[in-house]
């Protein structure tokens, strides 16, 4: 049977790192088996519901390059399709109406948790052979509830945390449709899962209490569930759930921030899931190696240097013109038109930087004017060196400009003054690029226009 997996979020706020780590994995599954993977939006939340959550979720996916092979569908525009499922339901007597009102159903669970009991509904509207129904009060829209088995046990086994068993008695007769007729989550998944043909059912533990309750419908309906594997929850760097209120940020602040998807990707695959002892790898070996044999049964805590540091590995060996592609809108952004020197000033500072923002730091002094550090210059730029700075200047006028041209007149300026490398080279880079720390000294002067370095290095 060919893998069918989901990703099915709420829209009722944007879409963090927490979030789109249980996606990774269904995305993941589906890709490593040549299955399909499904986009649905849960918005039944009305209220708290929006097109710019939906937006988000599909922009970072599209970011990280998770594509769905189907959808997205919403829940909202398959109301006509429940109320077919319910009404086929209630014709064979799975289903109930249910006049309890709220309050009873409130003073029925104070008298349970008074007697230490597990609250749950009692089944006073559940019709039995033999029972006599209380009347049915006037002008009260019923609930409609699922008429779940009586005795046994709902189990099964989990991927991630193996065999998982409820007793059919610690669970009561659940609400499928409210008074006004609108459908309820539990019932909507199943359905949904069941018409899109999941055969693999992978999110978060936060879940597994809804399980029994949705392996009983299934069941109802004549449909076996799907293989269901239930993740451990990512913490923050405080050890609490990760969620917007607790601080997490948009996916798209990664974006922003300069992180690579593929960098993305494998940091929060390892929140979960490993292959050994492999820290970095590329999506393709990610997707090549990945099965539910290998999901952690621990919760996974975020940790943002960590992240930064998987980043910066993937920065190394990213080939120079897909970094400058990433770099330049960001120059453009701050109103430095690039050129054709970016990918080499991305090779040549692609070491040192951790994201695509640091690389355009470096970069923009490039084409832009510098404004060394006073105290820089006033550590490096010493009455002592200046004759060398000067003599330097005097040499680069007239030699090509070529790394190795420059080379020997770094070389010609330190024989010929007594200086050592760091003594000349400091100065120099404080002056040029406004930093004493840079790569190679020939390398970032042939980068900079000669008349541009003449100039600055004018200044000593």
């Amino acid at each position: 049977m060919k893998t069918r997996t989901r990703f099915a979020p709420s829209p009722t706020g944007f879409i963090h790192l927490g979030n789109i780590r249980s996606a990774l994995y269904p995305w993941a599954f589906a890709r490593a088996t040549g299955g399909d993977f499904v986009l649905r939006i849960e918005d039944t939340d009305v209220e708290r519901s929006s097109q710019e959550a939906v937006d988000i979720i599909i922009e970072s996916m599209a970011w990280l390059g998770m594509g769905h092979d189907e959808g997205p569908f919403y829940q909202m525009q398959r109301m006509d399709r429940y109320k077919v499922v319910l009404a086929e339901m209630k014709a064979a007597g799975l289903v109930y109406p249910c006049y309890v009102s709220v309050a009873e159903l409130d003073a029925l669970r104070e008298k349970q948790m008074a007697n230490k009991e597990k609250p749950r509904y009692d089944g006073t509207w559940r019709p039995e052979p033999g029972k006599t129904l209380p009347p049915v009060p006037e002008g009260v829209q019923p609930v409609l509830r699922f008429r779940n088995p009586i005795g046994g046990s709902v189990v099964w086994d989990d991927k991630v945390k193996g065999r998982i068993e409820f007793s059919n008695d610690e669970l009561d007769d659940l609400v499928i449709a409210r008074p006004d007729g609108t459908p309820t989550y539990n019932f909507c998944v199943v359905v949904d899962d069941i018409d899109m043909g999941m055969t693999h059912v992978i999110r978060g533990d936060d879940h597994v209490n809804n399980t029994p309750r949705q392996i009983n419908i299934f069941r109802a309906l004549g449909k076996e569930p799907p293989v269901f594997a239930h993740l451990p929850t990512v913490l923050n760097n405080l050890g609490e759930k990760m969620s917007k209120r607790r601080g997490a940020q948009p996916v798209t602040y990664y974006r922003d921030q300069g992180y690579l998807p593929d960098a993305v990707i494998n940091y929060l695959a390892r929140l979960g899931w490993s292959h050994g002892d492999d820290e970095i790898f590329s999506r393709e070996q990610f997707l090549q190696w990945f099965n539910l044999d290998h999901l952690g049964k621990s919760a996974a805590q975020f940790d943002e240097a960590k992240m930064r540091w998987v980043n910066a590995q993937h920065m190394k060996t990213t080939d120079d013109a897909a970094l400058a592609a990433l770099v330049e809108p960001q120059l453009k952004a701050r109103g430095i038109a690039a050129d054709a020197r970016l990918p080499r000033i991305c090779a040549l500072f692609k070491d040192r930087s951790d994201t695509t923002v640091v690389l355009a730091d470096w970069a923009a002094k490039f084409y832009t004017p510098v404004q060394p550090d006073a105290a820089e210059v006033a550590k490096h730029v010493t009455d002592g060196v200046r004759p060398a700075v000067a003599m330097l200047a005097t040499m680069l006028q007239a030699c090509p400009w070529e790394k190795a041209a420059i080379s020997e007149a770094i070389k010609e300026t330190l024989r010929a003054t007594g200086l050592k490398m760091p003594q000349l080279a400091m100065p120099v880079r404080v002056l040029v690029l406004g930093t004493a720390q840079t790569p190679s000294l020939d390398a970032v002067l042939e980068l900079t226009p000669r008349e541009v370095v003449i100039e600055r290095l004018a200044k000593a």
